[in-house]
């Protein structure tokens, strides 16, 4: 099946005339079908497609999800949906040139077919919508939501930001960091051998240790953009918008010594000193995020397991 074909001029004037991207790729995924859409939102032209290696066009998709999909199509005979969710701009699209130039991908839902032609070797089709204009929306009403029900984005015991406070946060941050280059960190951090304080205590003295310290770290963040929040049990997360690596570091550092500073003896700490600690993992984009969320979350939890199991009461970092 070519660009242009003389035999079906119908069946390539409907593919070019719909509003999704519609690109058939045969067993060796080369691209074997590419409408006009596509041609439109990647600036690839569909001459420069035709008989290319759909993974040559798009290298950064190799291992990744819809890696996985095309594969199950062409050799499992199964169709796959790849989550909005989780996969919000897999491949470099943009609405226009201008939000090309700035980097702006648009919002994506893929689905995978796989094609089962009389007489030829197995084929999928892939189809892509620009969804941004459903997730334009859905973050207008989340935002109106937020301002409407503050109240249920507070962590109950210690009184800062929720989980879903946190969220929206990194959510909303992110894009605008995506958006204007600007740098982005992210801290994760918890208290050191809390189990074994709570096994010790009790879990009231628990929940007061708890509150002392999210009370204590809380003052940390001064302007108003910066979110001090409650991620779950005895981890909390830091949002730092418009704040490179190096200066997030200096902050954790900081604030490893105002919770050492509480004197908050911790009997059954493994640590010398037998006081309550904090490990912090650091993550950070100076150049605004090329990802997704989740890694940029993904990277400050792994600088903080990798704080705890070089011997807590520590910061380090990971850049992504």
């Amino acid at each position: 099946m070519h660009c242009q074909t003389e035999s079906l001029p119908l069946l390539q004037s409907v593919l070019d005339n719909i509003e999704v991207g519609a690109v058939v790729l045969d067993s060796e995924h080369l691209v074997v079908l590419w409408n006009r859409w596509m041609s439109q939102h990647s600036g690839v032209l569909c001459a420069e497609a035709i008989s290319r290696n759909f993974f040559d066009l798009f290298p950064d998709q190799r291992g990744k999800r819809l890696d996985g999909a095309i594969t199950q199509a062409l050799r499992h005979n199964m169709p796959s949906l790849l989550s909005q969710t989780l996969n919000r701009w897999p491949l470099p699209l943009y609405a226009d040139k201008a939000r090309a130039e700035q980097g702006e991908r648009m919002h994506q839902a893929l689905t995978v077919t796989p094609l089962n032609i009389p007489d030829e070797e197995r084929h999928c089709l892939i189809q892509i919508s620009d969804v941004s204009a459903a997730v334009l929306r859905e973050n207008l009403l989340r935002e109106q939501a937020m301002a409407l029900r503050s109240q249920t984005l507070l962590d109950d015991l210690t009184g800062v930001a929720n989980r879903r406070h946190f969220d929206i946060a990194i959510d909303r941050e992110a894009r605008r960091a995506r958006r204007t280059g600007s740098p982005l960190s992210l801290m994760m951090l918890d208290i050191d051998y809390f189990k074994a304080y709570n096994d010790h205590y009790g879990h009231q003295q628990g929940d007061a240790c708890l509150e002392a310290v999210s009370a204590a770290l809380a003052t940390m963040q001064q302007r108003p953009a910066d979110l001090f929040a409650r991620y779950g049990g005895e981890e909390f997360a830091v949002v730092l918008p418009d704040t490179p690596g190096e200066t997030a570091m200096q902050m954790a550092r900081l604030m490893c010594r105002k919770v050492r500073g509480l004197h908050i003896p911790h009997e059954a700490s493994q640590a010398p000193h037998k006081l309550v600690t904090i490990s912090i993992g650091v993550a950070s984009t100076d150049n605004g995020p090329t990802g997704e969320v989740y890694e940029l979350i993904n990277a400050a939890d792994r600088a903080l397991y990798h704080a705890k199991a070089c011997g807590r009461d520590r910061v380090e970092t990971l850049s992504i």
